[in-house]
């Protein structure tokens, strides 16, 4: 039976407005904005949330001040997406070249340019990727594409005379006044304490005679961070993912934790006594979990990774296929004669690959100093970026984009080049160069491929020209690359500069970097700390038995610090709540998508707010602009009227504007 012909919201023939100047313009700055938004927000929490719907609401917002078109809309909502896939790729390799060593230091001219080439000409073959696979992907009717159908249906609902505007706005000023506050030390950030439980007394026989030593095991109890862009993050992921997230930290905190300083805690409690007061038990504990958990953690994000990978290997792989046949056929039959099926030439995508891998080549070769693997690492990042370009296409199309596993597809490009590298010799920082420089191509190809097809299917729905997309597309990339590099610069430099440590630090772990690194160094130095991956590894294996529904999560938890994970937890029970009401006033499923919509759009909100907040203000420390500390030590009282404030928000109004039952049902951000 053939299935009924897909009609576009603006039909095909058409004088309506849509590559304007001003659309592109103003997807420029979202892409920049929204793009370093996430940057932040990934560094401190290890995930980015999609831009497709703030870019929606803001395009809408402000094109209906000049009466722009749905098309002009679409336009500025598909260049503003850009910035955050730019930022997933950046935040999850480019700072891996200081934690690895490779760069001795971050912020010179040189790691400018290379940070920049590699995102760029990473960005360039997603774009050009997705020219060769969009007609199977975005037409395939198999694929929901259920983030590309809610922000379609933003776009339709703001021709109808609502946009949502005013709580995303609302929210980013709530939670930039809360960023500001805490600028000020108006509040406590978080409240720790080391709790020494299950005393005793162990007697030793040493040279210098016999002594007791006092031990047992401890934990440090940590309150969740006052954060609303945490607290945003575990609203929009639900309960059921933010529970598995803090059982991650649990583990690792309530469990592993306070064993290892039992089984340890005469000889640490030997290593506190003689530093006089250098070292404590807190500091202890913290060290215990980064350098003995932390590994172990690692291991289960790469079990979790390959086995989200197979479980989608049957679907992937048809994927792949019709990818690659109908490439076949484009290079055949050339453009169609309609608008709505024009890409960008056949010919100058394939032009454009050919010229971003032989600058690649160049690349690798002034990375590592070998011109048989760099010939090797470009070939292998060809390979692999269409590949992963299909099978984020793929992932994006069932799941949206903010589930995308970029990272396990990247981590998986980089043990197969990290493997390559030792057999063809490139070893030391030369090696590790090389390797990271193929996996941070391929994780920004594959963030930006996974992105632009969802907006691609957007524009399919609402009747967007392929091609004007997709070079619009380019023009915000190339602004985006040049500009991201600046936002981690800011942040680590400011996060050093307040007396932390930058990257990898308490404030910025950025986990995925460190996974990166981590696998990078190990596998070409071969000082890998296999003994606690293997642990980790086993332990992914458990949770897989065990039917965990996602074992990623639980091992991310253990990896970042607990205050984090736990702020996220407060915003999945948040969520929880809402979800509770809901059930107990009866809501029909028309009033619980209008209520989870605006949710999300408040969520969102928070988690902006606070991002562009932070920005400015470690932008401040950079510069060395002290902000003066108000109050000295500020009560967490204070904190927990935050937590509620927020709260209060989250729940009041989506069930406030939760609507009529009679009301037509929108489709679901959430689906």
């Amino acid at each position: 039976m053939d299935r009924p012909k897909h009609i576009p919201y603006v039909p095909e023939k058409t004088d309506m407005r849509e590559f304007t100047l001003r659309a592109l313009i103003l997807g420029i700055l979202m892409s920049v904005i929204l793009g370093a938004a996430n940057a932040y927000l990934g560094l401190k929490a290890g995930m980015t949330i999609a831009a497709t719907y703030p870019a929606a609401v803001i395009g809408m917002a402000v094109l209906r001040l000049f009466k722009g078109s749905i098309l002009e809309e679409n336009i500025a909502r598909t260049t503003g997406s850009v910035g955050e896939s730019i930022a997933a790729g950046a935040i999850f390799t480019i700072p891996a070249f200081y934690l690895s060593g490779v760069w001795t230091n971050f912020g010179d001219r040189v790691h400018y340019f290379e940070a920049t080439a590699i995102m760029f000409v990473g960005g360039l073959l997603g774009i050009f990727f997705v020219t060769l696979i969009r007609r199977v992907m975005v037409e395939d009717a198999d694929l929901p594409y259920p983030e590309s159908i809610a922000a379609a249906e933003i776009h339709k609902a703001g021709r109808a005379g609502g946009t949502g505007a005013a709580y995303l706005f609302g929210a980013m000023l709530l939670g930039a006044g809360v960023q500001i506050a805490g600028a000020f030390n108006l509040f406590a950030a978080t409240w720790e304490r080391f709790v020494m439980f299950a005393k005793t007394t162990i007697h030793l026989v040493t040279k210098a005679g016999d002594i007791n030593i006092e031990t047992g095991a401890g934990a440090l109890i940590t309150t969740p961070a006052v954060s609303p862009a945490y607290i945003g993050v575990g609203y929009i992921i639900g309960p059921k993912l933010a529970a598995l997230n803090v059982a991650g930290g649990v583990l690792a905190w309530g469990l592993l934790v306070p064993i290892i300083l039992y089984l340890m805690g005469p000889q640490l409690q030997l290593a506190i006594d003689q530093s006089s007061g250098a070292l404590t038990w807190p500091m202890v504990a913290i060290g215990v979990w980064k350098y003995i958990v932390r590994p172990i953690a690692i291991g289960g994000m790469l079990v979790s990774a390959t086995y989200t990978l197979y479980k989608m290997r049957h679907n992937l792989f048809g994927g792949i296929k019709r990818s690659i046949s109908d490439t076949k056929k484009a290079a055949m039959a050339g453009e169609e004669r309609s608008r709505l099926e024009k890409d960008i030439h056949f010919k100058w995508a394939m032009t454009g690959i050919i010229i971003c891998a032989v600058l690649m080549g160049f690349l690798y070769n002034y990375l590592c100093g070998d011109v048989v693997a760099a010939v090797v690492a470009t070939i292998v990042m060809i390979i692999a970026g269409f590949f992963f370009s299909a099978v984020s296409g793929y992932l994006v199309g069932m799941i949206g984009s903010s589930n995308n596993p970029v990272s396990g597809l990247t981590i998986c490009t980089l043990i197969v080049a990290a493997i390559l590298m030792v057999i063809l010799g490139a070893k030391g920082r030369e090696g590790v160069a090389a390797v990271l420089g193929v996996a941070a191509v391929i994780c920004v190809t594959a963030a930006v491929a996974g992105e632009m097809l969802q907006d691609l299917k957007v524009g399919h729905i609402l009747g967007g020209t392929p091609w004007k997309m997709q070079s619009a597309n380019i023009i915000s990339l190339l602004f985006a690359c040049l500009v991201m590099f600046f936002p981690l610069l800011i942040l680590h430099q400011g996060d050093i500069n307040m007396g932390g440590t930058g990257f990898g630090g308490k404030a910025l772990p950025a986990p995925q970097a460190g996974l990166m690194a981590m696998l990078a160094q190990g596998v070409v130095s071969g000082h890998m700390a296999w003994p606690l991956v293997i642990v980790g590894m086993l332990m992914g294996v458990a949770f897989i038995l065990v039917q965990v529904r996602s074992p990623m999560l639980v091992s991310i938890g253990m990896y970042l610090p607990f205050e984090t994970i736990s702020a996220i937890f407060v915003g999945g029970i948040i969520k929880g709540a809402v979800q509770s009401f809901a059930k107990k006033r009866k809501f029909n499923e028309a009033q619980t998508i209008r209520s989870d919509n605006n949710g999300v759009l408040i969520a969102s909100g928070l988690i902006a707010g606070e991002a562009l907040l932070g920005l400015v203000i470690a932008g401040l420390a950079f510069f060395n602009v002290r902000i003066p500390e108000l109050i000295k030590e500020p009560t967490y009282i204070v904190s927990i009227g935050i937590f509620v404030l927020i709260a209060l928000v989250l729940i009041v109004f989506p069930l406030k504007n939760a609507g009529n039952p009679d009301d037509p049902a929108p489709p679901s951000a959430m689906v």
